[in-house]
């Protein structure tokens, strides 16, 4: 049960350390959040905070309600807040805090050492056994003619039929993954910018939710 935020992952760098190591690093843009709806156990049942993360901009102010379904944008009206592109919703045990349209940023992550990232990997289409499982494959002299083939995947009599969920070839990637305890090296509360350590799942500009570590703090 911990605070949850929304992020783009806008690229990798590198930092030096103090003794003067190169360390890998991932840039995330946090904007402020704005508080959406406030559960609490009496109404729902648990509770919790719902967060908004990026404010729906458009030339013309009047087709912002176009760019929002409509009862979203009615959602926004009840909470009293301009519409957001994301929603993320966070449970906690204690809410009392919170109002509907406070703005919540990174502040929350000041005394953070560590983070889990999750992100949609990124996605490779469809592919083989060699790549997707790691195959050895057949022999690469000539005339084998099974060079990245999956080979047999069936049996004899006994049972007479293939097993399901057996490695063969399928869509890799475009899968949600959480990399846990990266290390926070900065933070640019006035830049809007987190930099953590280590690599981050998705692609660039893609969103990311970033929350206190459960096995490191």
């Amino acid at each position: 049960m911990a605070l949850k935020l929304m992020g783009k992952k806008r690229g990798m760098t590198q930092l030096f350390d103090e003794r003067g190591n190169v360390v890998v690093c991932t840039v995330i843009e946090i904007e402020p959040h704005v508080v959406t709806q406030v559960k609490t156990k009496a109404t729902d049942g648990y509770t919790a905070i719902q967060l908004g993360f990026e404010k729906v901009i458009t030339k013309d102010p009047r087709t912002v309600k176009r760019r929002v379904k409509h009862p979203r944008f009615g959602h926004f009206q009840k909470s009293g807040v301009e519409p957001r592109r994301y929603l993320a919703e966070s449970r906690l045990e204690s809410v009392d805090e919170y109002t509907a349209g406070q703005e919540v940023g990174l502040e929350a992550f000041t005394e953070i050492t560590h983070v889990d990232v999750t992100g949609q990997s990124k996605g490779k289409g469809y592919q083989g056994v060699m790549k997707l499982h790691n195959f050895a494959g057949g022999p690469a002299a000539h005339g084998s003619s099974f060079h990245r083939h999956a080979g047999s995947t069936g049996h004899r009599s006994t049972p007479g039929r293939s097993f399901p969920d057996s490695p063969r070839a399928s869509h890799m990637g475009d899968n949600r993954v959480t990399t846990q305890n990266l290390k926070v090296i900065k933070i640019d509360q006035e830049a809007n910018i987190i930099v953590v350590e280590g690599a981050v799942p998705g692609t660039r500009n893609g969103l990311v939710f970033l929350s206190a570590a459960i096995k490191k703090n």
